[in-house]
């Protein structure tokens, strides 16, 4: 897990959108799209619940960002 990954979530879980997120970080959305899987990958849970074009956490996801509020 890089810190990186950990902005790259809140910044997701602040707009609800990849594409708004990934223009606030300055990346792709397919780049930023692909951090996130591989850190729900390690994590070994999803963290977002994906429809259409919406993003948004979930259970596991809320109780994730609580912990990066933290760092």
């Amino acid at each position: 897990m890089e810190l990186a990954q950990l902005k790259y979530f809140k910044t997701i879980a602040k707009t609800g959108k990849i594409t708004a997120a990934a223009q606030e970080l300055f990346l792709t959305p397919p780049a930023l799209s692909t951090s996130i899987v591989r850190l729900e990958k390690e994590l070994g849970v999803p963290l977002f619940d994906r429809t259409g074009n919406r993003i948004r956490l979930n259970p596991q996801g809320e109780l994730f960002l609580k912990h990066v509020d933290e760092v």
